[in-house]
């Protein structure tokens, strides 16, 4: 299966507008170029079903939405004593049906690895392994071998992250039968775009990817940069990597995207 490339939102900057069809919604159009979008606004707010009906009913049978982990669950109550409010986000987003895809877990800086409230929260959201879910922690606690076999054991996969706040946050970590990177904009978060030479290097790696899901989400949306960073990443993908076997396999976050966006 090939990766899926997307953005985080489903925004068509005028720069790129060109490279999608000219009729039907933004996500309709979005979706006959891409086959995945990371939903971040369940972070801040709880949707209707028929919203994400609406949704699932502008895209084909083969498109799938992220989601991410209100903040009311990850920053508010730190994965404490929140059994309800994840039984409430369960119940919203299974207006998604077949369409959902991975869940996606956020944590802030602050929040110390605590395998009690962790695996509670983690056990509901992954539901037994019904559904895929990603962490993308930012404490170093959860960046060591004993966390990430606690990871791996429960199925739960570890965001690749860019900029990486540590030395392992920029490759996949965790259970390894899928992979999810994030790519966030450096040296400015939200804003930068990606140079060709980090792009080329991250298709490599994504081509490389031995887990049997791999999904690549920009998230540079501030200056409407993700959109044509996924376009380019998508077509190296599609098209031969000449250079793939050739490429250092680093860690992308770590290495290329760092260094050449200085």
């Amino acid at each position: 299966m090939s990766p899926r490339i997307g953005t985080a939102g489903w925004s068509i900057p005028r720069g790129v507008a060109d490279r999608f069809p000219a009729s039907g919604s933004v996500l309709e159009r979005y979706a006959r170029v891409f086959d995945s979008v990371e939903v971040n606004s369940t972070f801040y707010r709880p949707h209707r079903a028929a919203t994400l009906e609406r949704w699932v009913s502008a895209v084909p049978a083969n498109f799938r939405f992220s989601v991410k982990v209100p903040r009311t669950i990850s920053h508010e109550a730190g994965l404490a004593d929140c059994d309800q409010l994840v039984r409430s986000f369960l119940d919203q987003i299974g207006a998604f049906g077949e369409a959902l895809g991975p869940i996606l877990l956020q944590l802030p800086p602050s929040l110390a690895f605590n395998s009690r409230t962790a695996g509670r929260v983690c056990e509901q959201l992954a539901g037994d392994g019904q559904r895929l879910l990603c962490c993308e922690p930012r404490h170093s606690s959860w960046f060591t071998p004993e966390v990430d076999s606690w990871l791996a054991a429960r199925g739960i996969a570890r965001v690749a992250a860019d900029p990486a706040r540590h030395p392992e946050a920029g490759e996949p970590g965790g259970w390894r039968g899928f992979a999810y990177w994030r790519l966030h904009g450096s040296p400015r978060i939200y804003f930068s775009s990606y140079p060709a030479e980090a792009l080329a290097a991250l298709a490599a790696r994504l081509s490389r990817e031995p887990a049997r899901e791999v999904w690549c989400v920009f998230d540079n949306t501030a200056s409407s940069a993700a959109a044509a960073n996924a376009l380019t990443v998508k077509a190296m993908i599609d098209e031969p990597l000449q250079t793939a076997a050739a490429t250092p396999s680093r860690s992308i976050a770590s290495s290329t995207l760092q260094t050449s966006a200085k």
